[in-house]
């Protein structure tokens, strides 16, 4: 029975999620702010932790950072916000939260982001296995990284994935890793931004017993798993000074020594490592080592956002619904007019990864065969509906408008050759059509 902690102030909600989850089978222990929540944990282990972003004595981001410091294994967060709050939600990802629900919660979406965490880890070490919907897009930027990825694939370079949380970037380190002539062995992932320095050393490197207080057993790190394969680095600008000198050693000579032992192993393993920062700045700024950086550096992928390529988010929102009704046995077939538009003019803070959260949680309460704008978060409809520039778009919907008819005109009503001459897929050339009324 999967044991879960909720840290939450308004107690008739936390009394309705317990009711709720311990129907399920769950075993459920409340706790109404951050000290209670953290005397909770000091008293036992559990697997998840619902965390409310806003606690009467401090934000969640407080128990997050205590959950970062404790020995493993480490409890499992999901961040329960408000959807203006997006922003910050995208952030406890990046502290090393596992996903994020926006309140009022949904109880059958809530049950499916339980489940759904609990049934993934943090740390992750398999043989390699078919990139899921690896989506290229037809944007340029999309075509870009495309052809940087297929690129540098085939070699043993060292690549720096840097973009945006949210944008993709352990599928793009993926994808590098199943092209590779790594791929029949292991890729091995791992998020660094949510490791104190003592257990990101054990997590790289490994430790003996008696290394560290808690240190109750010999361990196996991360790049002995990974040998003959690649290790994924997330954040990796959040490791510490000590730690990147490790590193630095490891890539240098090909050698780990775990925490504790005086005895060197031989690894060989290729690193790509991610980051939501310019490490330059990093290394200016004196937090990061100028050394490892160009170690590390020997080819950089920069992960378009998805307002960079908002051309393909037809093709993201058909590949997203698509899996969500498979897993959910359902058959929804799309979005409506109104509800693509609300997309094609909402910011996206949390990139792919907010779409693929919106999508599911529509697919998962849709009521007819395509997604309607009542089924997405009303604040997402009033986000919209308060942006200033209101009238500019209008200019810009006409000039695009004019800009189809043009090219379909020039292509004599050929879709696949108007579609090529704007330079956009015909999904999204069939979308703006049908938008614009344009027969």
């Amino acid at each position: 029975m999967a044991t879960i902690l909720i840290i939450e102030d308004d107690n008739s909600f936390s009394l309705l999620l317990e009711r709720f989850l311990l129907r399920q089978g769950y075993d459920i222990t409340i706790a109404a702010d951050i000290k209670s929540g953290r005397k909770a944990l000091a008293d036992r282990h559990y697997d998840l932790i619902l965390l409310d972003y806003r606690l009467p004595d401090g934000l969640g981001l407080d128990i997050l950072t205590h959950i970062n410091e404790l020995p493993q294994p480490r409890s499992k967060v999901i961040v329960m916000t408000t959807f203006n709050d997006v922003r910050t939600a995208v952030h406890t990802i990046r502290m090393g939260a596992s996903d994020y629900i926006t309140k009022p919660v949904n109880p059958d979406e809530l049950l499916h982001a339980v489940k759904d965490t609990l049934s993934n880890t943090n740390r992750k070490s398999e043989k390699v296995k078919e990139t899921p919907a690896y989506v290229a897009g037809n944007s340029p930027a999309a075509q870009l990284l495309k052809k940087h990825t297929e690129l540098v694939a085939p070699t043993d370079f060292s690549v720096i994935i840097q973009g945006e949380s949210g944008t993709g970037k352990e599928l793009a380190a993926r994808t590098i890793h199943n092209l590779s002539k790594r791929n029949g062995a292991p890729f091995v992932a791992l998020d660094c931004g949510a490791l104190s320095a003592e257990l990101a050393g054990s997590e790289l490197f490994g430790h003996v017993k008696g290394a560290f207080t808690g240190a109750l057993q010999n361990k196996t790190g991360l790049f002995e798993e990974a040998d003959g394969g690649t290790i994924f680095l997330d954040e990796t600008g959040n490791l510490s000074y000590d730690v990147q000198v490790k590193l630095l050693r490891a890539i240098q000579e090909r050698t780990i020594v775990p925490l504790g032992s005086v005895k060197s192993k031989k690894v060989d393993v290729r690193i790509i490592t991610a980051t939501n920062e310019n490490l330059l700045n990093a290394v200016k700024e004196g937090r990061f080592r100028e050394d490892l950086y160009h170690r590390l550096n020997e080819f950089k992928i920069e992960m378009p956002s998805l307002r960079q390529r908002i051309e393909d988010l037809p093709i993201f929102c058909d590949t997203f619904i698509q899996q969500t009704n498979t897993e959910l046995n359902k058959h929804i077939t799309g979005l409506s007019n109104e509800a693509m538009d609300i997309f094609l003019n909402y910011d996206w803070p949390g990139n792919l990864r907010e779409l693929r959260n919106i999508i599911r949680r529509a697919v998962l309460t849709a009521t007819s065969s395509r997604l309607e704008l009542n089924d997405l978060p009303p604040e997402m409809l009033t986000s919209i509906k308060n942006t200033p520039d209101s009238g500019l778009k209008s200019i810009q919907e006409e000039q695009e408008k004019d800009m189809i008819l043009k090219a379909l005109a020039e292509a004599r009503y050929n879709k696949s050759k108007a579609a090529r001459i704007l330079d956009i897929d015909r999904t999204t050339l069939y979308y703006k059509m049908n938008k614009y009324n344009i027969r």
